[in-house]
């Protein structure tokens, strides 16, 4: 099995993603501060546009740190976002040491059913070991959006092949954030199955442009090709 996730701004973004094949798309309501929270409605556009997964980010202001206050706004905005018919959410927050803030996840993942991804804050963490060691703790998390570096897959590729040697991180691992082609087939002969894309799924790489379906599907193409070829490998 593997998972694309496309990022969508709106309702038509999310029927291309799907007709391109994607798993899944990652909704915001704006790329400002690399993504902040889409408005409720646009959920229910989403939503009615396409049959995949959606789930919006959890995310209010820059920065990876949130307060007492804000956490307040969070929790409201999660159940808004399942009442609208979202299948899970996307949120991180990072303590004063630069590492996972268990206690502020936790406590938004709550005692609720419902999956979701920790997203490229983790990529902002001092210690990359500690911080997937702290994540493993988390309830329902099912995925970690990473490039390995806050600069990009190209940089962090090394690092994500690393981390990917424990079976439980590879597990969680989406690997996204300047990803490019010929970096999916060092990452599924890691383990690695599930992917993100933003701008690549887009014509000339461009956020003015939408989710182009064509596009989708080549990124659909190349991870089936060679998580098969993984497959086989091991035959």
């Amino acid at each position: 099995m593997s998972l694309l996730e496309v990022i969508a701004l709106h309702a038509d973004d999310a029927r291309r993603a799907e007709e391109g094949g994607a798993d899944r798309i990652e909704l915001l309501g704006t790329l400002a501060e690399d993504g902040m929270s889409p408005e409720p409605e646009q959920v229910e556009w989403a939503r009615r546009a396409t049959s995949i997964q959606i789930r919006p980010m959890v995310r209010l202001r820059p920065g990876f740190r949130t307060d007492g206050g804000e956490f307040v706004r969070l929790k409201g905005l999660i159940a808004s976002y399942l009442d609208a018919g979202a299948d899970g959410v996307v949120f991180g927050f990072l303590n004063g040491h630069a590492g996972i803030d268990l206690e502020v996840c936790g406590a938004l993942a709550g005692d609720g059913d419902w999956p979701w991804t920790f997203h490229r804050a983790v990529d902002h963490c001092l210690d990359l070991d500690d911080a997937w060691e702290a994540l493993l703790t988390l309830p329902r998390l099912d995925q970690v959006l990473t490039a390995g570096s806050v600069r990009g897959v190209e940089h962090g590729l090394e690092d994500l092949l690393r981390l990917a040697r424990d079976p439980r991180v590879a597990s969680l691992m989406m690997a996204g954030g300047g990803l490019h082609p010929e970096h999916v087939p060092w990452l599924v002969r890691a383990g690695v199955r599930s992917f993100h894309i933003g701008s690549p799924a887009r014509p000339g790489g461009s956020y003015k442009a939408w989710v182009d379906a064509d596009l989708v599907r080549t990124w659909r193409e190349l991870i089936d090709e060679q998580v098969a070829h993984a497959r086989e490998r091991r035959v």
